[in-house]
């Protein structure tokens, strides 16, 4: 994958219509988005990390989870072109490393769910381990977003925000989105990340924050998207600057 910037998307509408039709309302609102802040034609590989603690259940039963794996999809289809999205499942470890495809993402959360064990507490670094390695081992140097959901803080907050700080000379964006009730101080931590000193503990900002709500379904298409990649091309600029991310 290169990490120029062509000016197109990456799969094209056309396919997206063969191939996920379900998804083509998203793939075109993904697209306005992009465009509106300055990322259209750029290529990044997209990770999605989804948070399988006890506290999630309601989410996965009421299609929450899922909605936002299509979302996630219709994302990356503009910046990727292998149509698959790399997906981790956490809790106290990692309950699954896999991936969500166009062509078989209908009901692909709830298929792999169903063979996962218990659900435990909440470890973000862990799960922040295996998409670092999992870029690693890929090989590719495009940039890369990884969609990190949650519904609370981690059990331990000193190996998050470490790996985040560790993972921010590589060229990895990471977009925290919080679940549940927006007055929790269960998203404190999120936010503290959001803002970890440049260049004191980071060299560049690598990560962003926004919460969706205790009803994410509430929260539009077009909202997501915005906030999904608002912050994208600051930190590619801010990344190639500083030759984290290769020039466009």
């Amino acid at each position: 994958m290169s990490t120029t910037t062509t000016g197109h998307p990456a799969i094209s509408l056309r396919k997206m219509e063969e191939t996920a039709p379900a998804l083509v309302s998203l793939y075109k609102s993904a697209g306005v988005f992009l465009e509106r802040h300055g990322a259209a034609g750029q290529r990044a590989a997209v990770y999605l990390v989804l948070d399988y603690s006890g506290s999630m259940k309601a989410y996965y039963k009421d299609g929450s989870v899922q909605a936002l794996a299509d979302r996630v999809l219709g994302l990356s289809a503009h910046l990727d072109d292998d149509g698959r999205v790399p997906v981790v499942f956490f809790s106290t470890d990692i309950d699954a490393e896999t991936d969500i495809a166009l062509r078989n993402h209908r009901g692909r959360v709830a298929e792999i769910v169903a063979g996962l064990g218990h659900m435990g507490k909440t470890s973000y670094h862990l799960a922040m381990d295996a998409v670092i390695d999992h870029y690693l081992d890929s090989g590719t140097t495009a940039p890369a977003l990884v969609v990190f959901q949650t519904d609370g803080g981690p059990i331990n907050k000193l190996a998050a925000e470490r790996y985040l700080c560790k993972a921010a000379k590589l060229p990895l964006f990471w977009q925290f989105i919080g679940f549940g009730d927006p007055h929790s101080r269960q998203f404190d931590f999120l936010r503290k990340l959001d803002e970890l000193a440049v260049p004191a503990k980071r060299p560049v900002d690598n990560a962003g924050f926004f919460h969706a709500g205790a009803d994410p379904w509430a929260v539009s298409d077009a909202e997501l998207y915005d906030r999904l990649v608002g912050e994208f091309p600051a930190w590619l600029a801010a990344a190639r600057a500083a030759g984290i991310v290769g020039s466009a």
